[in-house]
């Protein structure tokens, strides 16, 4: 079947979060995408429209055997029916996980630049963030393991959050990089939390490794957040599931999750994560190559047009980490000039850590021709900023 990513869809007056912005305005910031959800989801949801009550809701068996099947399939990875809980959101799971799994006051470690969101979640409950920067060679972000151990090793540090495959950098963790953080972990006594919801929005070609399919060490030690929202595009469904295979430590989740209400189905979850996933699987392959071609197509105007910006190797997410650093001025002035003189609406790096102040985040999961127009705003914007700060030198 045919599927049209490059027909482009009027988001305007929606209450859309995204492009809540001005008529001139052009968001490539927030990860949604700008594309219509597979067919075969739109009909599961306008038949349970179509049924007129929308009373309270349970999970079916048929949710559990959609993500079973689906991360069998997909990822050769076989999950068990008691490992998954329903909840409404992967980051009020988190907040969730961190209030149940820590004590006001102790220390729960990032790997930073990383989405913001996981800030927020440990910072309002009380947590201290510790940050092991990733290194970054001028084309890779890789692990720095020395600083990683010598954080895990101080006993106030008691959970890790793992973002697998990483947003905003675009790295697929290997084995071996997956296996040292489940024996750093277990050694000294830190629970991880990994962050899957990008694992269907590879590169073709490319896939991911679950953190719990590494060893005994990540399975016993580990809870996995997982999601239809950000590759079928249904963020708004508030619908997505953890896996923990640990049972003292799943008990202490579900305990959790349902304490802060978010444990619960709306009407249109189920029905949402189960169509994608059984049915949804053409649609994705297809988004994953519209995607691609994409990214080959970013990076080859920017070659040509705007060589002070060079794109990082990226083999998962639809989203551009920007390396800005040949760019005179900083990063985040440069964001607001260009919103405010191109209408190009891009996420400044140092939103994800100290060590991406020289980075812009750039989502690219739209039309062509749409990607063309955002481009061209951004070529734009770095000739008259830097034309503009030669002339006050």
């Amino acid at each position: 079947m045919f599927y049209d990513f490059d027909q482009p869809v009027d988001r305007r007056n929606t209450h859309s979060l995204k492009w809540d912005v001005k008529e001139h305005e052009l968001p490539m910031w927030v990860a949604d995408m700008d594309f219509q959800v597979a067919p075969e989801i739109r009909t599961a949801i306008e038949e349970r429209a179509a049924h007129g009550v929308f009373g309270y809701s349970i999970v079916p068996k048929e949710w559990y055997l959609a993500y079973m099947s689906w991360w069998e399939r997909r990822h050769g990875f076989s999950m068990e029916k008691e490992w998954l809980v329903f909840c409404t959101g992967t980051i009020p799971a988190i907040s969730s996980m961190v209030r149940r799994l820590t004590t006001v006051g102790e220390n729960v470690l990032v790997q930073t630049p990383v989405y913001n969101h996981f800030f927020t979640s440990v910072v309002n409950n009380g947590r201290n963030i510790v940050e092991n920067p990733l290194r970054y060679d001028g084309n890779l972000y890789h692990m720095d393991f020395e600083d990683l151990e010598r954080k895990l090793s101080d006993a106030q540090t008691t959970l890790m959050i793992l973002c697998n495959p990483h947003n905003p950098v675009g790295r697929i963790w290997s084995r071996a990089e997956l296996e040292k953080v489940g024996e750093l972990c277990r050694k000294y006594y830190v629970t991880v939390i990994s962050d899957e919801i990008h694992c269907d929005l590879t590169s073709p070609g490319q896939e991911y490794i679950p953190f719990a399919s590494v060893s005994e060490s990540c399975r016993n030690n580990s809870i996995t957040c997982v999601a239809p929202t950000k590759a079928f595009n249904l963020a708004g469904l508030q619908t997505a599931a953890v896996a923990i295979p640990n049972p003292n430590l799943r008990h202490k989740v579900w305990r959790g999750l349902h304490t802060d209400e978010i444990a619960e189905p709306g009407c249109f979850a189920v029905e949402a994560a189960v169509a994608a996933f059984t049915k949804g699987e053409a649609w994705l392959d297809a988004l994953r190559n519209y995607i691609q071609e994409n990214k080959n197509f970013a990076e080859h105007f920017l070659e040509k047009e705007a060589d002070r910006i060079k794109l990082v190797s990226s083999r998962a997410t639809y989203l551009l980490w920007l390396d800005c650093r040949n760019i005179h001025g900083c990063a985040a002035e440069f964001t607001q000039y260009l919103r405010a003189h191109t209408g190009l609406y891009l996420t400044e790096g140092g939103q994800y850590g100290e060590n991406g102040r020289c980075f812009i985040r750039m989502n690219i999961a739209c039309p062509r021709s749409q990607l063309e127009d955002g481009l061209q705003r951004l070529v734009k914007g770095i000739r008259d900023y830097e034309e503009g700060i030669h002339a006050n030198c």
